[in-house]
């Protein structure tokens, strides 16, 4: 499933989104070459990268001369491009439409209310916190990875017995979740049970588990 000539991933490794496309290219065993990108690293906002990619954002992939933003559909091209066969992504429509689900499940409501949990007990020093407020973001963010926990309940994986993209976006993200401190957290069984066999994949441990910043 390599890829003979080596694409570029724009965007720096903390960033959760750039965590799901380069651990999506180890599951696929493809080369690339990442360039850093985004808060201390700058340049997502200089006119040669906005003309790749009007938003700003990462991460960015330049394949050739083909130009492709947003994480998920990264993910997606690079299965159908480089990876034809892989159950990450299966063929089959029902199979196919269950994993974009959670794809867009991941950013409509896993990561509004991952971010202010996470900027606010990673990125924001600890005497400009708001305790009060990151625990009511907590308890938000607690509902929607019940919603998770409760489908984990009788699945190994999110969408069966199969590992796919959904457990990868969503991996990258839980990660986040169970890593800080400072909250209460609901008891999530379920959820500890799935992302333990997350963490014996080669891709999380190699872009995932490091220490989060």
């Amino acid at each position: 499933m390599s890829n003979e000539q080596p694409f570029q991933i724009w965007g720096r490794a903390n960033s959760v989104n750039v965590q799901k496309v380069l651990w999506c290219c180890r599951e696929l065993d493809l080369r690339y070459e990442r360039i850093n990108a985004g808060m201390q690293f700058g340049r997502n906002h200089d006119a040669d990268y906005l003309a790749m990619n009007p938003n700003g954002r990462i991460p960015t992939l330049v394949d050739g001369d083909f130009v492709l933003w947003e994480s998920n559909s990264i993910m997606r091209y690079l299965v159908l491009e480089y990876g034809a066969g892989s159950p990450l992504y299966p063929a089959a429509p029902k199979r196919r439409a269950a994993i974009d689900r959670w794809l867009d499940w991941t950013l409509s409501t896993v990561q509004p209310v991952d971010r202010p949990v996470f900027w606010g007990l990673v990125r924001t020093p600890a005497d400009q916190r708001d305790m009060k407020a990151l625990q009511q973001a907590a308890d938000a963010a607690g509902e929607v990875y019940g919603m998770l926990d409760a489908h984990l309940a009788r699945r190994r994986f999110v969408e069966g017995e199969q590992f796919t993209l959904a457990d990868l976006a969503l991996g990258t993200f839980t990660r986040r979740w169970l890593g800080v401190e400072g909250v209460t957290k609901p008891k999530q069984p379920n959820i500890e049970r799935w992302f333990a066999q997350l963490g014996t994949r080669p891709g999380f441990q190699e872009f995932v588990a490091p220490p989060m910043s």
